[in-house]
């Protein structure tokens, strides 16, 4: 855990001279430089601040600036209209683990170690290995201070994939995702050391210290955000890198009393039509549709609060903000996606391989840097991540892994492309897919056939996805068939499309 001060200069150095180019080429024209504090002056001299912040299970249409009418999110669309908004963002598999591990990575899941929701008990997910090089680890040694605050999904406490053993200098949150599904449990992780909440939850004999609530104390989420607003104010000073995993909005769908006001008429009813959940594994929900959007605007709040600080502290000139999610929206707990229209224009949700499952919303900011008010279309994804940062902290990414430098879309500059983006996915019988330009391929059950029949779809003429094409285009899907069985290399842990 302990910096090489030699390589911490000489990153730092390094970034510094980009960041200067940076600011200077992006600002705008005749602008007047702002009143700056002490700690904003230092900043300028240093490598920018980067913080990620990704929403769980949140649907491409989910936010206003993505097209949502029904759930109020103004922080987030402020933040896309002083940023930048990526209309072909795409997720690093249809469910978390994977996504996140592509993330961590920098590799598609044809190629990253966690490629599936395998659960180790008593508490946590298949481990990230200790060989993998992470985003975390490259920045860290470029210099940053690191942080993770939210759900991490990638390793148990004390395992090899644990987050204090992946590069992060700090951690606070849920190790465990299924844990995370519930807002009110008995503890989170301090690292791997359990910290007590004032919560009470009913007995599970899979879920440890998280279930349906018997006492709510703490609301998780908002624990895990004041966590991050305490470590901007610790690392003012230095160069920081905050990952920010929100456990909102997947199911279970709970929301403290204060969150429900915009979502409720004057008698306390909730303004939506709403079908009482009854409760299965999640507690049981009578305003699953308040409760969503409540949580939604919850976690909107707290990203205009990580926003508000930075510009107290005079470090939004000097700090990168990116929202994203890990998947498509679920179905899960009462969760409605098609009352919401939470996939926006596409096909599928959560689990599946279609645009719906796999495209999430991409908002990038920093004021003087990142040109505000733009739309891009640019394609790039979750894995390109990892090379886009390392260069952005001047650092160099490592070998073998499938993410491209994205850094000049977020200065409006031309910016590489794909030759083409891979999924593949354990559940449900097994799926892959492919984009190669506005081509997508999508193959079903790969479990039972490796060679089984491919749908084509034209994304330019049918973003929804409702014309299999294929049987007019051979030769594309002969190419589409290629990449696939190229991509997948095998696993030992996760081999269902291994047989």
């Amino acid at each position: 855990m302990h910096r090489n001060p030699t390589q911490r200069l000489r990153a730092t150095l390094l970034a510094s001279l980009l960041a200067s180019w940076t600011m200077a080429a992006c600002a705008p024209a005749g602008s007047a430089p702002a009143a700056r504090t002490p700690a904003a002056a230092s900043a300028a001299q240093r490598p920018p601040n980067i913080i990620f912040i990704m929403a769980d299970d949140l649907g491409y249409g989910d936010i206003g600036a993505y097209g949502q009418q029904k759930i109020r999110t103004p922080r987030l669309d402020e933040m896309a209209r002083g940023g930048m908004l990526f209309t072909q963002f795409y997720a690093g598999s249809p469910v978390c683990a994977p996504s996140r591990s592509a993330l961590m990575t920098g590799q598609h899941t044809g190629h990253t170690p966690v490629r599936g929701n395998r659960e180790i008990k008593p508490i946590g997910q298949e481990p990230l290995p200790g060989a993998s090089i992470t985003l975390a680890e490259v920045l860290r040694d470029a210099g940053y201070a690191t942080g993770a605050f939210g759900k991490w999904g990638l390793g148990p406490p004390g395992s090899e994939g644990s987050p204090i053993r992946q590069g992060f200098d700090y951690f606070f949150g849920e190790n465990d995702q299924r844990r995370a599904h519930f807002f009110y449990p008995d503890f989170l992780f301090r690292g791997d050391e359990r910290v007590p909440l004032p919560n009470r939850s009913r007995p599970d004999p899979n879920t440890v210290g998280a279930g349906w609530a018997i006492e709510r104390g703490v609301y998780s989420h908002d624990t895990i955000a004041n966590e991050a607003l305490s470590f901007i104010n610790r690392h003012r000073n230095e160069p920081f890198f905050m990952y920010v995993p929100f456990t909102i909005p997947h199911a279970e769908l709970q929301a403290p009393e204060d969150a429900y006001a915009p979502y409720l008429d004057a008698s306390g009813k909730s303004i939506f039509p709403e079908t009482p959940f009854p409760g299965a594994h999640y507690s049981p929900q009578p305003m699953p549709h308040a409760t969503y959007a409540a949580m939604i605007s919850r976690m909107d709040r707290d990203v205009g609060r990580i926003l508000d600080r930075l510009r107290e502290l005079g470090l939004d000139r000097n700090t990168l903000v990116f929202f994203t999610s890990d998947n498509g929206p679920s179905i899960e707990g009462g969760s409605d996606p098609e009352f919401f229209d939470s996939n926006g224009p596409f096909r599928g949700v959560k689990r599946d391989v279609y645009e719906g499952g796999i495209r999430v919303p991409m908002v990038a900011w920093g004021p003087g840097r990142i040109p505000a008010g733009r739309t891009s279309d640019h394609v790039w994804t979750l894995w390109d991540v990892l090379p886009t940062f390392a260069s952005i902290a001047g650092a160099t990414a490592p070998a073998g892994i499938d993410g491209l430098d994205m850094g000049p879309a977020l200065w409006g500059a031309p910016a590489p492309r794909h030759p083409f983006l891979y999924w593949e996915f354990h559940e449900q019988g097994g799926k892959q897919a492919v984009r190669q330009g506005d081509w997508k391929a999508v193959r079903l059950n790969v479990i039972a056939s490796r060679r089984g029949p491919l749908e084509l779809y034209d994304l330019a003429k049918d973003p929804g996805e409702t014309r299999n094409v294929a049987a007019a285009h051979p030769e594309i899907v002969r190419e589409m068939e290629r990449i696939m069985e190229r991509e997948h290399t095998p696993s030992q842990v996760f081999s269902a499309l291994d047989r």
